[in-house]
């Protein structure tokens, strides 16, 4: 995978509001690969130890489930840290996903004058 990509990823990852969450197929929609989730994926698994820090945690699949949670080092590390950002998460996931579900698509919004 290309490492202009990832970075591409991370730079929209790490605009992801606390206490909320994106999908990755939000992200790879925002970059323009609509068909490219899986790559988004494969972007967060090698995000940790990035500089500056990815919020990989609050990147889950279109249904609210915590996928990517085998690599967080502990079975619960991506639910304790989306419960430390007030995220509600029930058998691995996101409970009222749709409310705290942020579409990257709103920074190309442009305010109503």
């Amino acid at each position: 995978m290309e490492r202009d990509f990832f970075a591409a990823v991370y730079d929209v990852v790490r605009l992801v509001p606390h206490g909320r969450v994106t999908s990755y197929g939000a992200v790879a929609k925002f970059l323009g690969s609509g068909r490219s989730a899986r790559a988004v994926g494969y972007a967060m698994n090698a995000s940790h130890g990035v500089t500056p820090a990815v919020p990989a945690h609050r990147v889950v699949n279109r249904n609210g489930v915590l996928s990517g949670k085998h690599h967080f080092g502990s079975e619960n590390a991506m639910a304790d840290r989306l419960r430390a950002e007030g995220i509600t998460v029930v058998d691995d996931t996101v409970h009222n996903f749709r409310d705290v579900f942020w579409d990257p698509e709103c920074l190309l919004q442009q305010p109503s004058p």
